[in-house]
């Protein structure tokens, strides 16, 4: 079986090469509304005048633009511009680059709605963790996703999908973006090249609040602990374990919880730690998923408590039959004290 060499031809490369370096320059130069509105107001005559004369004008614009910087950035984009049909391909990056910010601006709406679905979860459950582990990369993917069904309308010459004041916009955007198609612009995959770095400069980067800042956020907001007197330190008598977290409470006891989403072979820890440790009371927080019967006993007997995920403590029967194991949605002052 043979594979034929992929080809790109020079022609089609050439032309999306200038296509993305244009979109690249304009956002490099950081043009205004009003900047970007009187670059296209002085390309508008483009259909009665050369490509040399739009830009000469266009040179005489960048002059009257305030900082030498975006003055010097936007001349590199221009003096890129050697024919009409880059005058073409200019304009297109232009209008599209001023459509940039408002698919951004909807792009990141799937995060909000994820950040509000999250905020109605208890911050230890399964599902939280699940879309905390999924929240940063909405944006990229709904980024992506708009950016190809904006092409695919353009393409089809459909303009009405957006506000009845951006459709007239929008129908020139996609009458060039046909044209320019035609002529091997691949408008779709160059912008999301554009698009996608936009989408990570604008976006934290973030993986979700990490279990520990969870239940950080659990032991100060719902218990009421005070966030200072909270410290993470090592056993005393056993060094090699670790508590995430260490306080005190009214009754004046010692509180030590370990928090590892997944437990392995960390449970064999307190077999040795738990007979040495001056530790009043200890805890280990976990989702769950691995938690054994068997583990949970032997956690148990050596005075451990564990508190897991709601979801996965009541699908376990064999788990809450169990003394000393609780859901998450327990771990409250009140079961603190009696422990």
């Amino acid at each position: 079986m043979t594979i034929n060499k992929i080809e790109i031809d020079n022609t089609k490369f050439d032309i999306n090469l200038k296509f993305y370096f244009f979109l690249k320059h304009l956002v490099k130069s950081k043009l205004t509304d009003g900047q970007i509105a009187r670059t296209l107001e002085t390309c508008n005559n483009s259909s009665l005048y050369n490509w040399r004369v739009i830009v000469n004008r266009l040179e005489h614009l960048i002059a009257t633009f305030s900082g030498q910087k975006k003055q010097d950035d936007y001349l590199t984009v221009i003096e890129q511009i050697q024919s009409d049909e880059d005058l073409s391909l200019f304009i297109f990056s232009v209008n599209l680059y001023a459509i940039k910010d408002l698919l951004l601006a909807e792009a990141k709406l799937k995060k909000i709605i994820l950040g509000r679905r999250l905020a109605s979860l208890h911050p230890l459950s399964l599902e939280y963790d699940r879309l905390s582990l999924l929240k940063p990369y909405s944006t990229r993917v709904n980024g992506a996703l708009l950016s190809l069904i904006f092409f695919e309308k353009l393409e089809n010459g459909i303009s009405n999908f957006m506000s009845y004041e951006v459709e007239h916009h929008l129908k020139s955007l996609s009458d060039d973006a046909i044209t320019l198609r035609q002529k091997g612009v691949e408008p779709n995959q160059i912008f999301a090249l554009i698009f996608n770095e936009s989408v990570n400069q604008s976006i934290t980067s973030e993986s979700g609040a990490n279990y520990e800042e969870r239940i950080l956020t659990v032991l100060t907001n719902d218990i009421g602990i005070d966030k200072k007197s909270i410290t993470k330190i090592h056993d005393n008598k056993d060094a090699s374990t670790e508590y995430d977290f260490f306080f005190r409470l009214e009754d004046n006891r010692t509180y030590g919880i370990s928090a590892k989403k997944t437990l392995r072979e960390r449970y064999k820890q307190f077999i040795k730690t738990a007979l040495t440790s001056d530790i009043d009371v200890m805890i280990t927080i976990t989702i769950g998923l691995d938690l054994s019967p068997n583990k949970a006993e032997t956690i148990r007997s050596h005075g451990v408590y564990v508190f897991i995920a709601d979801e996965v403590y009541d699908d376990r029967q064999d788990l809450i039959n169990l003394e000393g194991i609780f859901p998450v949605r327990a771990l409250i002052k009140d079961t603190l004290l009696s422990l």
